[in-house]
This record gives structure tokens, C-alpha cells and sequence, in this order.
């Protein structure tokens, strides 16, 4: 969906656990280069290059790639999109994020208990070929090298500026993300959309849920107009104000 000049969310849709999950990375760009922020679950590289060719962007215009954080479905395409012969790509990410996205620890999230758990959540009627892949992907998640890491303010070129905003509390490195020309706030999973509403972080999927509720006041900082969420989507309407009442712990959760 086309956002304003130089943004756009992408609308991906993958197979997870049996059934659908519809998950919405961003898209930036200007007229020499394009950004994605986040890589969606493994297995969707086709579907991003299609994505991409629905926005008029040139596949080969893609030089960066941020990572809001570690979970599976925001590194997933990682290692396919670095293996692909017609991008050169840089990654960018938080520090503290750096050795969980390269596979130099396991991800926060992927417990021994947190995988059996997942075993068990797998349909009966999944075939017993694709849970066997399933689990592995969990046990063995992609990887790929972080060339640079992000700080707190940091102000980045693209797409005619956007500035890093450190958000923990969903993860310790989590990064949400503003663009100043459109007054876009891109929330990663700081924030959900469920039913039309804006909401806090998944509960169930938040380590320090107090911490990123207290995360929320950064945006107070900025001016949204409209806010992308990477579960849920699209929220317009009077966002600084919303996300007051959650950060005030106000909001429903």
C-alpha cells in the first residue's frame, strides 16, 4: 500500500503453523536508492520481489536492509535476500540485536520451552515432512551479518530522513523507526493494530511488557500521522494521542 513519496507498506502473507499469517514490512525509497525494513518468515523471497515490482521499485534499486530485532518473522529472508546475486546489500541494526541476528547466540525467544511448546501448537493434520522443517527452523534459525549498528536519534538519509528510535521491551534491541516527510511512524512490534484499533506490543510475545509500554513515550517526540505496524498494519487517526493512553497503560492491551 502506497504510503506517500518514498514509502510504502508491503502486505506479505506466508504459511506458519498450518495456516496464515499476514505480516507488513516497509518499504522505503528515493530516487537512488531502496530500503526494506525487515525480511518477513524464511521461504518468501519470491513474494517480496513481488511485492517490490508492485511498487515500481527495481528489485536491483535494494541496498539496505534494516532489522528491527531478532524474531523469526523479521530475519527470516535474511540469508536469501544476502545470497541474491543481483543485490549488494548492507544490514543495519541495533547492537544489542548484532550477535542473536548472526547466529552468535540463539534467539532470546527460542527457548528449549518456548520450542516444545511451539511442537505442540503444530495442527494434527500438518504433514509430518513440513513439521520436521518447521521445528528445525526454529531450532536453527537464518542468520546473516550485521555491517552496521544503529543507536538511539540517529538520523538516516534515506527516503528524505528517518530517524532510529530505540524501543526495548518486545526485544532488548528493538528499533522503531520515523520518517519525517510522510509523519510515518514505522512501529515494528512496539505497537500492534487489532480490529482497526491501535494497541501495545502482543503480550504473550513481550519479555518486559513494562518496559516497552515505557518505550511508547519516545514517540511523544514526534508528529504521526500514520503508523505502520508489522502485525496489523495500517492506523490512521489521532495516533500521538493513542499511543498516550497506552503508554499510560490506559488503552487495552
Amino acid at each position: 500500500m502506497y504510503i506517500a513519496q518514498g514509502i510504502e507498506m508491503l502486505e506479505i502473507t506466508a504459511q506458519v503453523m498450518g495456516g496464515k499469517d499476514t505480516i507488513y514490512p516497509t518499504l522505503l525509497w528515493d530516487e537512488h536508492t531502496a530500503v526494506l525494513v525487515d525480511t518477513g518468515f524464511p521461504g518468501l523471497l519470491s513474494t517480496f520481489k513481488e511485492a517490490l515490482k508492485e511498487a515500481n521499485v527495481p528489485w536491483e534499486k535494494l541496498r539496505t536492509l534494516i532489522i528491527t530485532h531478532q524474531d523469526l518473522d523479521h530475519i527470516g529472508c535474511l540469508p536469501a535476500l544476502l545470497a541474491d546475486e543481483d543485490l549488494e546489500l548492507t544490514v543495519l541494526a541495533h547492537e544489542i540485536e548484532q550477535p542473536y541476528i548472526q547466529g552468535e547466540r540463539m534467539l532470546l525467544k527460542h527457548t528449549p520451552e518456548a520450542l516444545a511448546a511451539a511442537a505442540a501448537m503444530i495442527p494434527a493434520h500438518v504433514p509430518e515432512e513440513w513439521r520436521r522443517a518447521f521445528l528445525s527452523v526454529l531450532a536453527h534459525p537464518p542468520k546473516g551479518k550485521v555491517d552496521q549498528t544503529l543507536v538511539d536519534g540517529e538520523k538516516l538519509p534515506f527516503a528524505g530522513g528517518i530517524t532510529v528510535i530505540h524501543t526495548p521491551g518486545h526485544s532488548p534491541g528493538h528499533l522503531s523507526l520515523y520518517h519525517h516527510d510522510s509523519r510515518t511512524l514505522i512501529a515494528a512490534d512496539a505497537l500492534t493494530v487489532q480490529n482497526g484499533e491501535l494497541q501495545g506490543p502482543t503480550p504473550s510475545a513481550t519479555p518486559d511488557m513494562e518496559l516497552a509500554l515505557a518505550s511508547l513515550n519516545k514517540f511523544s517526540e514526534y508528529e504521526i500521522d500514520t503508523v505502520i505496524c508489522y502485525h496489523g498494519g495500517l492506523y490512521r487517526g489521532d495516533a500521538n494521542r493513542r499511543i498516550a493512553e497506552l503508554a499510560e497503560g490506559k488503552g487495552k492491551l
